[in-house]
């Protein structure tokens, strides 16, 4: 039985973006059930908990078994395809760290640049706050980078990537160079990559 990834619009629902190119990138056969987010009178909500015990995309089902939040579903399909992190034991416990962190953290930058893939390209004001955000996200970029290597965080494409993969759209939107914050242009580099790859193309496509 093929796997069913419910998710949410895909110009704005950063959560739903980062499990389906995990999901392309396995090679796993699955299903896409979209739920159009923001409808009034809470009917979003209400087709979302037709699948989701926690009423949020995305959720995976696998038969008789439903996976909500993304980091989780993305381990769940770790465990069924071996490509998506890296057999080195370090690599694939830095790259955990860094999934994880950008799961948690950089509330500010979520905030102030939400994903909005229906939005022209323009410059922002962004707060102080913000700005710890993207120094943070360029030191760690360049420390990965450093540490294996590249071309993408812990070396070949990997579930942190998929997790970075809307922070660069969020630079693209709101003008945000990394430059300013640190980065030597391998950071830039490595977020253009992110851009290019062909599942992310085919989300852009669809989302516009």
């Amino acid at each position: 039985m093929a796997l069913e990834l419910v998710i949410g619009t895909k110009k704005w629902s950063t959560w739903s973006l980062r499990p389906w190119l995990v999901l392309k990138r396995s090679g796993l056969p699955f299903t896409e059930t979209l739920v159009e987010l923001r409808q009034e009178d809470n009917r979003s909500e209400a087709e979302i908990r037709v699948h989701s015990p926690s009423g949020l995309v995305p959720v995976l089902k696998d038969g008789g078994v439903t996976v909500w939040d993304s980091l989780a579903i993305c381990e769940y399909l770790a465990e069924r395809a071996p490509n998506l992190w890296p057999k080195d034991t370090a690599a694939r416990a830095l790259g955990r760290s860094a999934a994880a962190e950008m799961h948690a953290g950089f509330q500010s930058l979520r905030g102030e640049c939400p994903m909005a893939l229906d939005v022209e390209p323009r410059a922002a004001e962004l707060s102080e706050a913000t700005h710890k955000d993207l120094r943070r996200i360029a030191e760690q970029w360049l420390y990965l980078l450093d540490r294996f290597g590249g071309p993408y965080l812990v070396g070949e494409w990997s579930i942190a990537d998929a997790f970075f993969t809307p922070v660069v759209t969020r630079l693209r939107t709101y003008g945000v160079k990394l430059s300013d914050f640190g980065d030597d242009g391998r950071g830039g580099a490595y977020a253009q990559r992110l851009l290019e790859t062909p599942e992310f193309l085919e989300w852009q496509a669809a989302a516009k």
